[in-house]
């Protein structure tokens, strides 16, 4: 994994921003421009602000290497990462374009990187742009935004989710830029995955960013948003990891990169909060959108149920076996003992009596796969489900889709895991972490496979129909994509029936 840009090849093309002229490069038949700022530093004066608008500049600016990554966590290493990329100008996106000028038009999609809330970057290689634009002839547009306690701690002094309202800022700069570069500001499509499909869902319900996208595609949405309590607890506990409060006057005086440190920290005792903070402490999910009333008015699921998402076409879809990633990198794979999955069910299974309806709904399943299942519903495949339930109530279309083709790296012991959808859709099967969950040498099904998901992605961005019928109540047709893909009705339907009376309210502070 590395965040070094490629040296541009041949021409240099050049256009005008608002803000001033770049310059980039052009790689693999495309125009790519990387680090274009879209929003002042967040620092100093401006640190935990709401976004600024960028200063112009003079002459020419070389836009060929990815801006730095905002602090990150410590999760698969990303915090070396970002400290190895230095600067503050963190608030930058990186354009793909195969016509690079103002008479173009072409579709537009807009890469939100996902990491819980956490983590991410636009410079890892998994998210390059290039294939997606050149096949797909589309520009393709990702951007920074900040994570952890910077972009989504509830701090006294500050607004809430200004990681999201970083988001509602590069669509900003997409909207008055992007056409220069061959997109068209009316045909704008966001995407993301995990919590960037949470952005995307959060995005849907802010009317801050109404009009800036038109159609939006959702992969894995993580159910988690926070009540502002919650979110303050958390936010002091992280301070007091400082000895410090949870107010801008105290934290502005820290590091930036001291800052995700103590978030690990806290994350790693986070179960003993469990009394305080519910599920979300037993995930270690300390940060998440704010159901704050005014950046983020209500949950995506309660908005597009009254319409909010009316004139927004959506897709929306998870991966067959979402925990796995996890039960993997955990080490527990073929260990989950019966105690786990029972503790499991009776923390996460919806209702007073979900365990036994787990266990009923799945009378073949072991430990293991109550453990699994549990774990991906709760997080990502019934956030997902009930988003698109969610559109269609409110009258808007939706699509549904599932990954279900067993990834065959490492032995095939990932499944059809969470984030196997990265590289299928960018079609960079051999590039970045996603990689290694489809071997060292991509399979012709994989490329078969990917071609089948970035048509449908294309097709869904320049048409607003990604090639199979819209969900209903009724019906409930689903893409299923595997070795021989199908439209079939939804799948997980033993999981559908145990949550379907169980929507995923605003996450509460339980006790203080």
């Amino acid at each position: 994994m590395t965040t070094a840009a490629s040296e541009p090849a041949g021409s240099e093309p050049e256009v005008r921003t608002a803000a001033g002229a770049v310059r980039g490069g052009t790689e693999e038949g495309v125009a790519v421009f990387r680090g274009i700022p879209f929003a002042e530093p967040p620092v100093g004066a401006l640190r935990f602000a709401a976004p600024q608008p960028v200063r112009g500049w003079d002459g020419v600016r070389t836009a060929v290497s990815y801006g730095p990554p905002p602090p990150q966590a410590g999760a698969f290493g990303m915090d070396a990462l970002s400290r190895d990329a230095a600067g503050d100008d963190w608030l930058t996106v990186n354009v793909w374009s195969p016509e690079p000028h103002a008479g173009a038009g072409l579709p537009v999609l807009v890469w939100i990187y996902g990491g819980a809330y956490i983590i991410g970057m636009s410079s890892l290689p998994e998210y390059d742009g290039a294939r997606l634009a050149r096949e797909g002839g589309l520009v393709v547009v990702t951007l920074n935004y900040r994570v952890g306690i910077e972009g989504f701690a509830q701090l006294d002094g500050a607004p809430a989710n200004r990681g999201l309202l970083d988001q509602v800022a590069a669509l900003e700069w997409v909207r008055d830029n992007i056409r220069v570069f061959g997109g068209d500001p009316d045909r704008v499509t966001v995407f993301g995955q995990s919590a960037g499909a949470g952005s995307v869902a959060a995005l849907l319900a802010m009317p801050r960013a109404a009009g800036l996208f038109h159609r939006a595609a959702a992969q894995s949405v993580c159910g988690t948003f926070f009540s502002p309590e919650l979110a303050a607890d958390i936010a002091g506990v992280c301070a007091a990891e400082l000895g410090l409060h949870p107010t801008v006057a105290d934290l502005s005086t820290v590091a930036p990169d001291r800052l995700p440190a103590a978030g690990d920290a806290v994350a790693a005792k986070a179960a003993s909060f469990a009394e305080r903070w519910g599920r979300p402490a037993h995930k270690s999910v300390l940060f998440s959108p704010v159901v704050d009333g005014d950046v983020l008015p209500a949950t995506p699921w309660q908005a597009l149920a009254d319409g909010a998402g009316r004139g927004v076409d959506v897709l929306v879809g998870h991966t067959r076996d979402e925990q796995r990633l996890f039960t993997v990198v955990e080490g527990m794979l073929g260990k989950v003992t019966e105690e786990q999955a029972a503790t499991t069910l009776n923390v996460f299974a919806p209702g007073p009596d979900g365990a036994r309806r787990y266990r009923d709904g799945f009378p073949a399943a072991g430990p293991g796969e109550l453990f699994e299942l549990v774990g991906s519903d709760w997080l990502f495949r019934m956030p997902s489900l009930h988003l698109a339930e969610a559109q269609a109530a409110g009258g808007g279309r939706v699509h549904l889709y599932e990954l279900a083709w067993p990834a065959p790296g490492m032995g095939g012991a990932f499944g059809a895991c969470h984030g196997l959808d990265i590289p299928l859709v960018f079609g960079n099967l051999s590039s970045g972490l996603p990689s290694m969950l489809l071997g060292e040498s991509p399979s012709a099904a994989a490329e078969e496979l990917s071609a089948q998901m970035r048509t449908a992605w294309t097709s869904f961005a320049v048409h607003g129909d990604p090639g199979w019928p819209a969900y209903d109540a009724e019906r409930r047709l689903t893409q299923v994509f595997d070795a021989s893909s199908a439209v079939t009705a939804y799948p997980e339907e033993a999981s559908r029936l145990l949550w379907q009376d169980h929507p995923f309210p605003v996450l509460p502070l339980i006790g203080g």
